[in-house]
């Protein structure tokens, strides 16, 4: 009996972890899928390259149609989105307690690019000359 209890131990011992890891895997597998197949239009999406748009068109069997900027919209394959995200809530000002959000305005992003342009100059940073390929 005891002969038997080692080598049983250590199936189990393998064999449990295998089985337990299969069950996960076939679990994500099923989410990915009804996401995927649950796109709709509206639907803010991110892609597995890391492309944020807004699903324009989802009738195709394989494809769907992404809008990443105002008027432009491509095609991808459904299996390239990874996940639905949440759509960008902008922080409301609270009257109660004064303190204003900290969302730049368009007119102060000039003013840091210069700066930061100007200690560029003064660093001393040195660009690189192009690459030439090709040339023997």
């Amino acid at each position: 009996m005891n002969s038997m209890l080692l080598p049983l131990l250590l199936l189990l011992v393998v064999a449990v972890p295998l089985v337990m890891g299969t069950r996960k895997q076939k679990k994500q597998q099923a989410a990915q899928q009804e996401l995927q197949n649950g796109l709709a239009p509206g639907d803010r999406v991110m892609t597995t390259s890391g492309l944020y748009g807004t699903v324009a068109d989802a009738s195709g069997d394989t494809t769907i149609d992404i809008e990443i900027a105002p008027g432009l919209v491509t095609t991808w394959l459904r299996l390239a989105v990874r996940e639905k995200v949440e759509p960008a809530v902008e922080p409301e000002e609270s009257e109660e307690s004064g303190v204003a959000s900290a969302v730049e305005t368009p007119a102060e992003a000039p003013a840091q690019e210069t700066i930061s342009a100007e200690e560029n100059q003064t660093s001393g940073a040195q660009v690189a000359p192009p690459l030439e390929h090709g040339k023997k």
